[in-house]
């Protein structure tokens, strides 16, 4: 371990500071409908939560949080929630993602595209978040194992 990754005072901020960011990630998804922001940009503050978690905690404790298995599924429903909502626009007569046209509200189409376009986010916010840190499992360096740490300190000194 590096002495960042060894400092009690940033574990302890990372640990505190990581909800927080999620949170404002999930606000982020939830008001890109109507301001700045959305699933883009909330998957990728999500995803840099957990990558910062890893950085300071170690891989083996990333995993815990987001294993492999997690990621292809978090990645595979979110693609599934944003093409199924096209599909459901396409089944009721009109083109891919034209919210209007599902009958949920017929009264209140305006209303029906407000919700759909924020499934859409979160399908969107999903992805970003999963495919985004499968790829920084995969470009980084695996960590050293302990017998390997104590044989390079060994041979140090």
């Amino acid at each position: 371990m590096s002495g960042i990754q060894e400092s009690v005072i940033i574990r302890t901020v990372v640990r505190i500071m990581v909800p927080f960011i999620q949170i404002f990630a999930l606000y982020v998804i939830m008001h890109g409908s109507s301001g700045p922001g959305g699933g883009f940009q909330g998957g990728v503050i999500f995803g840099a939560s957990i990558i910062l978690y890893t950085m300071i905690y170690g891989h083996k404790e990333g995993k815990k949080r987001m294993s492999d298995k997690l990621s292809r599924i978090l990645s595979s429903s979110g693609v599934a929630i944003f093409a199924f909502t096209g599909i459901l626009c396409l089944v009721f007569g009109g083109m891919f993602l034209q919210y209007g046209v599902v009958p949920l509200l017929p009264d209140d189409p305006a209303q029906v595209s407000r919700l759909l376009i924020d499934v859409v986010e979160i399908g969107i916010g999903i992805t970003v978040l999963a495919v985004m840190i499968s790829l920084f499992f995969d470009v980084s360096p695996p960590e050293p194992e302990e017998e390997e740490l104590a044989a390079s300190e060994e041979a140090g000194q």
